[in-house]
């Protein structure tokens, strides 16, 4: 065990005498402007974090327990007795106390808003391992978006092969299936495993009435009283995040059936409605030429308001109810629609319910193209689902961007698709604790005395500027096979920075390439003008340059620019697939002027 541990000695000193030799010059210069004979005491910390680090509420008592959470290095003579040596000043920074996103935050965003008022991390055939076409369908892929923080997960139902029960697949494919029920009682177990706040379960429907009353029982029979059924049939507004924590919330478009049955009753309501208001205006009339008064009128409308609540549904409206499930209606707590018409009709607004409209990526880009301020306009109140389009059978990703700026809240994408579209996706979700409901800007959902709302390509000032220092980076050493990148040399590393958000807000930069060095030290500066920070995502990429082949990846993340804390801070970074280093990070430096 000592020699272990001597051997971590040993490795923990050859990387400090490394970054010590190679750290950037700003670094020594502020060392030495806090500190006195070489020594950061805890008082000069206490001063760095507040005059650097912008950490206006750091107290005395924080510097120094991060003195004394450093003092396992005590072995390497980097700590000495009253405070820290350059050597373990460098460690906190490059620590995992000191991270580009407040660790204490948490849930920090106001949640008792309608759940319309928030971006929800969304998932699309969560139940699929892979491509759309072949791959495994199984409870698995929904575990791990559930433990990722995901809220919304997507099940297909169809009736399995002897037709007596429900089965998860994507249906004319040869995706083989998984039992619905195993699909339920893996969401109940996992659903709030990551956030406590509402896992909402988005149903497309292709099963029978008999089999939709079977989805009934097993649905209450597995969460119970953890499921959410409003009292009303639909909901005017819908409720908050935070008065539906530990709930889980079914999502789908009711039976056709069902449909068929309102849809007569509405036009039934508006048929005795056109017939009262023919019956007033007849009785005004003759009221008016007898009394010359408005007396009548009053009275007529009071009487047909109390006519309207004790009208009768017709035979039919009657017949195509008795041929629903009942029990499987009051399961949805959010309505999904589907109308007919132009998008124009799709993006109607209903004052007297909320609704969820999904729209693939190629219809929403034409939504916004032709309504883009009506579909803000919908998303005020109601839900929209954007989803990936049916020829990304590979299970790749849009940009969801595209549908943040319009205020969508369901921006549904693959989560075993993965890449830049899905590492954004990553990136908004850090935002608030990462409990999966990240609060829009209030100028998404508001509108001015005109009723104009927000445009996402309008030219707009510059609201501030992230200045970005990328200093240096270091663990590709101990996180990579030392032949990965170059099976003769060290790799060459560069840096990739950038903005993702509004059109003109979004753009990429990059550091020079950096040969054959494990800790690369670019030291570069670079500034972002933003003239909507609240939607701007920090993109970081590092890669291994290669003048004859693609480069090879080194490590990326995503991070939300209104949630940066300002100063020197560590950066981890993420692989392909989302999953972080043990050791790569960068530090970087963050400034807004």
């Amino acid at each position: 065990m000592w020699k272990q541990s001597y051997r971590v000695c040993l490795c923990f000193r050859r990387r400090f005498n490394l970054r010590m030799a190679e750290a950037p010059d700003e670094i020594k210069r502020l060392f030495v402007q806090y500190s006195e004979n070489g020594i950061m005491t805890a008082h000069h910390l206490h001063r760095f974090m507040v005059e650097v680090q912008k950490e206006e509420g750091a107290t005395r008592e924080d510097a120094q327990a991060i003195v004394d959470s450093l003092r396992e290095l005590r072995h390497l003579n980097v700590l000495l007795r009253k405070g820290l040596s350059f050597e373990a000043f460098l460690r906190y920074l490059f620590g995992d106390v000191n991270p580009p996103l407040s660790s204490n935050q948490g849930v920090h965003h106001d949640m008792d808003a309608p759940l319309s008022h928030y971006f929800i991390y969304t998932g699309h055939n969560s139940y699929l391992t892979g491509n759309q076409i072949s791959s495994d369908s199984s409870d698995v892929p929904i575990i791990k978006a559930l433990q990722r923080g995901v809220r919304v997960i997507e099940l297909d139902m169809w009736p399995n092969s002897s037709k007596d029960d429900i089965d998860v697949l994507h249906g004319g494919t040869l995706t083989p299936p998984v039992q619905l029920i195993k699909c339920l009682r893996s969401i109940k177990e996992h659903a709030f495993s990551a956030s406590e706040y509402p896992v909402i379960i988005t149903f497309e429907d292709h099963i029978t009435p008999d089999l939709q009353a079977k989805v009934a029982e097993m649905v209450t029979q597995i969460y119970g009283d953890m499921l959410f059924c409003p009292e009303v049939e639909c909901l005017k507004e819908f409720p908050s995040p935070e008065s539906l924590k530990k709930r889980i919330i079914v999502s789908t478009k009711p039976p056709k059936k069902y449909i068929e049955a309102q849809e007569i009753r509405v036009k039934e309501i508006e048929k005795q409605k056109r017939k009262a208001e023919t019956d007033e205006e007849a009785s005004g009339k003759e009221s008016s030429q007898l009394e010359g008064g408005d007396s009548a009128a009053g009275d007529s409308s009071e009487s047909d308001e109390e006519d309207n609540n004790h009208e009768e549904l017709p035979e039919e409206s009657e017949k195509a109810q008795r041929d629903v499930a009942p029990e499987y209606v009051r399961l949805i707590a959010i309505h999904a629609v589907k109308r007919k018409g132009g998008l124009k009709n799709y993006l109607r607004i209903n004052p007297d319910k909320v609704t969820r409209l999904s729209l693939n990526e190629q219809k929403f880009e034409k939504a916004v193209a032709r309504h883009g301020k009506d579909t803000i306009r919908f998303t005020q109140r109601n839900l929209l689902r954007v989803f990936p389009k049916a020829t990304r059978i590979d299970s790749s990703n849009y940009n969801p961007m595209l549908g943040w700026r319009y205020g969508a809240q369901m921006v549904a994408l693959n989560m075993q698709g993965h890449g830049k579209s899905l590492w954004l996706m990553h990136g908004m979700f850090r935002a608030n604790g990462g409990c999966g409901y990240v609060k829009k800007p209030e100028f998404l959902m508001k509108s001015d005395p005109d009723n104009e709302v927000f445009d996402p390509k309008a030219k707009l000032p510059v609201k501030t500027t992230l200045k970005v220092n990328v200093y240096m980076g270091e663990g590709w050493y101990y996180d990579f096979p030392h032949t990965h990148f170059d099976a003769y040399s060290p790799p060459d590393f560069y840096a990739r920075v950038g903005i993702a958000g509004v059109p003109v807000d979004t753009v990429m930069k990059r550091t020079r390439a950096l040969e054959d060095n494990w800790t690369p030290v670019w030291n570069e500066e670079f500034e972002f003008p933003l003239t909507v920070p609240e939607l701007a995502l920090l993109r970081i990429e590092v890669n291994d340059y290669d003048f004859s082949e693609k480069p090879d990846f080194g490590g990326q993340t995503c991070l939300p620019v209104w949630e940066l804390r300002r100063g020197i801070r560590s950066v981890p970074l993420y692989d392909h697939e989302g999953e972080k280093f043990r050791s790569v990070r960068l530090l970087m430096r963050f400034q807004f002027v």
